[in-house]
């Protein structure tokens, strides 16, 4: 094992989590950590939270100090990307001509902003949401702007909104659909934060279509024109999976992988926000675009490239934080896949768990300012139940198994 040598292409969470699994799960041969940043792989959650509101430096957001990488002979090749994978030659060509063979192969290349098929998208000044110094020049942005049009009304344009507002800036929200967050909420719930942002003074645009985007605003298909001093679009992420459906894997959504992590090449495995894997306890295949999913599913993926058995089975966790609502999600409901939303507390007053049921098994929950609650939570999904037992705030949650 000492002489085999395994690259991980892709220097962000899932890539330097996985260098850390390898090195706890006893490998110690040499690991080459390749990225197109030069900076130190980073947590990107604090990019549209605390990073943006000036509560967290770069430092703070670095996955493990430099010393980490040096202490555990992990060489690091960053600011360069990878060009060609070739899987016959078990090599990548990285763009500076340099190349690097592997025994075992992790791709963790993550996801990158979509852009709306609208002219106007690659206009200088109109802001996407990805890397540090996205989120620094948005910062800069919010410092001097008094007028914000942000396309997009997910998690990334709300947690953006939330910012923007909180540092005094008007805003204005254009999405296509009906309510925020609609495909991945439910109308149930969605209305909650359509509530909460528009208490702070959010202007929402909704069934609305952006037919052009400029630096200063943007015009909708009707021809109204919404004037601003900047242009922030978050309208979802495409995963990096150009490199792997080059090499010849299996591409669909994203990098196709087993529950082992394992893409159709037995030496290649895939993680984090690129990885479509398949889910035992979920029985289908989901990309998952979270930072709980970076964090975990390394350590499945360093114990599939030492040759063990395993199976990431761990449940889709996210959370957001807007204003005063803080908020943690478990579980993983397609859209419209449910037959109702049972609410334990007062949505209203934004204190609440919610439950996605469906023929009465719990797919997944959230709660809303109420804590110390997501493993009861996790212990109730795919569970049958009685939804009597979950509106009920004087059972335990886990009364409600049936």
């Amino acid at each position: 094992m000492a002489d085999q040598r395994f690259v991980i292409v892709g220097a962000g969470l899932a890539g330097a989590k996985a260098a850390e699994a390898l090195r706890d799960q006893g490998f110690t041969g040499q690991i080459t950590l390749i990225g197109d940043e030069l900076h130190l792989p980073y947590e990107r959650p604090p990019l549209s939270k605390d990073h943006l509101a000036g509560r967290a430096d770069r430092d703070s957001m670095a996955v493990h100090p430099a010393a980490w990488y040096t202490d555990h002979q992990v060489e690091l090749a960053l600011g360069i990307g990878v060009s060609r994978l070739d899987r016959e030659a078990h090599r990548v060509d990285l763009a500076d001509g340099s190349s690097h063979r592997y025994d075992k192969l992790l791709l963790a290349t993550g996801a990158s902003p979509r852009k709306p098929p609208v002219p106007g998208a690659d206009t200088p000044g109109v802001h996407y949401l990805r890397r540090i110094e996205d989120s620094e020049s948005i910062k800069d942005v919010l410092r001097t702007a008094s007028r914000l049009v942000v396309v997009g009304a997910g998690w990334i344009g709300l947690e953006v909104t939330a910012a923007a507002r909180q540092a005094g800036v008007a805003v204005t929200v254009v999405d296509s659909s009906q309510l925020p967050l609609l495909r991945v909420l439910g109308p149930e719930v969605a209305t909650v934060f359509a509530a909460l942002h528009r208490e702070h003074g959010v202007d929402f645009r909704f069934g609305a279509s952006v037919a052009r985007i400029t630096a200063k605003g943007v015009t909708l298909a009707d021809g109204t024109e919404i004037a601003a001093d900047a242009v922030v679009v978050g309208v979802g992420a495409a995963p990096n999976s150009q490199l792997a459906q080059r090499a010849g894997l299996h591409v669909d959504n994203g990098i196709m992988v087993n529950a082992a992590l394992r893409t159709c090449d037995p030496d290649i495995v895939a993680a984090g926000d690129v990885a479509n894997a398949f889910h035992p306890l979920l029985g289908k295949h989901i990309r998952v675009e979270h930072w709980a999913n970076a964090r975990s599913q390394p350590i499945t993926a360093a114990a599939t490239m030492l040759g063990r058995e395993a199976s990431h089975q761990e449940l889709p966790y996210f959370f957001t934080d807007q204003y005063d609502l803080g908020m943690e999600y478990v579980g993983h409901v397609d859209p419209g896949g449910y037959d109702e939303v049972v609410f334990r507390g007062d949505p209203a007053g934004r204190e609440f768990i919610a439950f996605w049921l469906k023929e009465n098994r719990v797919l997944a929950g959230m709660n809303v300012n109420v804590w110390d609650v997501v493993d009861p939570i996790r212990a109730l999904i795919g569970q049958p139940v009685d939804p009597k037992a979950l509106k009920d705030p004087d059972q335990l949650l886990t009364a409600a198994a049936q």
